[in-house]
């Protein structure tokens, strides 16, 4: 082999081996996820809100919530283990897309929505604490997303009622596009319950 080929085919090697060494150095970019948007109210006429102005604050839960990260958890195999998917994340922390949520259902609803810095005298408060949030896997195909809270209604100081609310929606494919389609729809059955449970509760008295 004369010394011109030799030289052309190391430094094929060379460059070939830097094209690799730059594929395998790139950080994955990751996927990212929220809600979509929210679902249209009932075309039926809904009965008028219990409350005419509600001050909602925002979602508060474990230090687990308060970050991007996607989190799933394979119950068959260690349900107490925690997960979080490699490439994939909300856009926003859990908390701050469930109040977001939230808020714009209630509002949807035909009730004011103030945020706490807003808050005028007299106006009902609801707090709401997330308890978990997850894409749970009952098998390696079979898998759902679950939404645990609570939620507190505050007048003045005072407790009205507190309520804990609970659903999981089954989710379409057993991945993160699943997880978050399924927790986006827990999350809505969740917001239609706990509305239901605030047009229950008794008028504010003047």
């Amino acid at each position: 082999m004369n010394t011109t080929l030799k030289r052309s085919l190391t430094l094929l090697a060379l460059a070939a081996g830097a094209a690799l060494g730059g594929c395998a150095g790139k950080a994955a970019v990751a996927t990212l996820y929220d809600f979509g948007p929210p679902p249209a109210p009932p075309a039926a006429a809904a009965p008028p809100p219990a409350l005419a102005t509600l001050v909602v604050a925002d979602a508060t839960g474990p230090a687990w919530l308060d970050s991007q990260r996607m989190h799933y958890r394979l119950l068959y195999a260690d349900a107490q283990q925690s997960r979080p998917y490699a490439n994939n994340r909300w856009n926003s922390t859990p908390l701050q897309l469930l109040s977001q949520r939230l808020k714009s259902r209630i509002a949807q609803s035909g009730v004011k929505v103030l945020a706490t810095t807003d808050a005028a005298a007299g106006v009902a408060l609801l707090r709401v604490e997330v308890d978990d949030f997850s894409h749970n896997f009952d098998s390696q195909t079979q898998s759902s997303g679950r939404l645990n809270l609570r939620a507190s209604l505050f007048r003045g100081h005072r407790l009205v009622d507190q309520k804990t609310f609970s659903r999981a929606s089954g989710a379409a494919s057993a991945d993160a596009a699943g997880g978050a389609r399924a927790l986006a729809a827990a999350s809505d059955a969740v917001a239609a319950d706990l509305l239901a449970w605030l047009a229950a509760l008794p008028p504010q008295k003047e």
